[in-house]
C-alpha cells in the first residue's frame, strides 16, 4: 500500500460524494409509529392500466403473429405461382 502520512485519497473521495442516508431507510426507534406511505401519483395511474392491458392482449397477438406466419408459408408453397423459374433463361 501507498502510505504518505495515512492518508488515503480513495476513501477521502467515497465520502465526499456518498449521499446522506435516506429518512426511509434509518432505523425507526422502538415504538415510534410508521409514516404514513405516500399516494400514488395519477399520472402512473395511465401507464399502468395500459401496461396490463398489453400484457393481457400479448398472447393474443402473438397468437395472430404465429398464424400469419403458418398462412404465409403455405401461401408461398401451394401450387405455381405462374412465374415458373425466374433465375433461369430459357435456354437449358
Amino acid at each position: 500500500m501507498n502510505d504518505k502520512g495515512g492518508e488515503d485519497p480513495t476513501a477521502d473521495f467515497l465520502a465526499e460524494v456518498r449521499p446522506e442516508e435516506t429518512p426511509w431507510r434509518t432505523e425507526r426507534p422502538p415504538g415510534e409509529e410508521a409514516p404514513e406511505r405516500a399516494e400514488r401519483p395519477e399520472k402512473w395511474g395511465r401507464a399502468k392500466a395500459a401496461g396490463r392491458a398489453a400484457a393481457a392482449a400479448a398472447p393474443y397477438v402473438q397468437a395472430a403473429a404465429l398464424a400469419t406466419w403458418i398462412v404465409s408459408g403455405t401461401a408461398d408453397d401451394s401450387g405455381d405461382s405462374g412465374f415458373g423459374d425466374m433465375g433461369s433463361s430459357g435456354d437449358a
